[in-house]
């Protein structure tokens, strides 16, 4: 189901975390509950540099939409598991660049549509749109809303951060990348980050625990699986690495294991 603008009220469960809140308390937000203030504290004692993690992918959506905006003349992005808004949000680094980009926002999240306003302050000469819906079941590329705002027969940028790792083999995510890079013209491009035991092996199975026995289900891979999801794609430089070795602003101090999360930016050739 597709929705845009209703009111989710009595819609959001305050009674179990979610993965958006979550992560925006992880980014210092203010858009969570007290169940998901008690677990992100659960991951923080056994993964220390949660936030750390959450501000590096963060970064790098920054230093990827911007790169695919001034670089290579991308004005369509679509952003599935966009989570709550944090300034800058993708259409503003986007918009920065290109006043006249196009951005289409997806998330299941009732939490997020509440604050989905947020994400419509385009500039005049851009426009955005937001989509409730679920990656796993909804066919976001055939919503209206994303059919108003985006023409798919012109390069797309499709950004999947921090998104892949909340979906399981179960979900068969590489036939939901697969199928969504298909439907996009030559020359878009993929934006993906997904978090990594191969670091800090113990701590983040640990996170990982408390993300499932708290009804999230999470899969986090090593380099050579998420390396499949951009397979037939080419990658930009660096290539696929850790998040905050992607073409950093200035050197990081921070060290693999803070981030474990790898990260890459790939073109779909023609």
């Amino acid at each position: 189901m597709y929705r845009s603008g209703e009111s989710s009220s009595g819609a959001i469960d305050t009674s179990r975390p979610h993965s958006a809140r979550l992560y925006d308390y992880y980014l210092g937000g203010k858009d969570w509950y007290p169940i998901d203030q008690e677990t992100a504290e659960q991951v923080k004692k056994v993964f220390p540099a949660a936030e750390t993690f959450a501000r590096a992918n963060r970064d790098f959506m920054h230093r990827a939409t911007r790169t695919l905006a001034a670089e290579h003349g991308i004005r369509q992005f679509v952003d599935i598991g966009t989570g709550i808004p944090t300034e800058p949000n993708l259409h503003q680094v986007a918009q920065c660049e290109a006043p006249e980009s196009r951005v289409v926002y997806a998330d299941h999240d009732p939490t997020v549509l509440e604050y989905a306003e947020v994400l419509m302050r385009s500039t005049p000469e851009g426009r955005t749109a937001y989509i409730q819906a679920d990656v796993r079941h909804d066919s976001i590329l055939d919503a209206p809303q994303l059919r108003e705002v985006l023409d798919l027969e012109r390069p797309v940028a499709l950004s999947l951060v921090a998104l892949l790792h909340f979906v399981t083999d179960e979900d068969e995510p590489y036939d939901l990348v697969r199928g969504l890079v298909d439907r996009l013209p030559a020359g878009s491009f993929l934006v993906l980050s997904h978090v990594t035991p191969e670091f800090a092996p113990e701590m983040i199975g640990r996170a990982i625990d408390i993300y499932d026995k708290a009804g999230t289900p999470a899969q986090v891979r090593p380099r050579h699986e998420v390396a499949r999801f951009f397979e037939g794609l080419e990658l930009l430089e660096p290539g696929l690495v850790l998040a905050h070795r992607w073409r950093p602003d200035e050197p990081s101090e921070l060290t693999d294991a803070q981030v474990s999360c790898y990260a890459g930016v790939a073109r779909k050739p023609a």
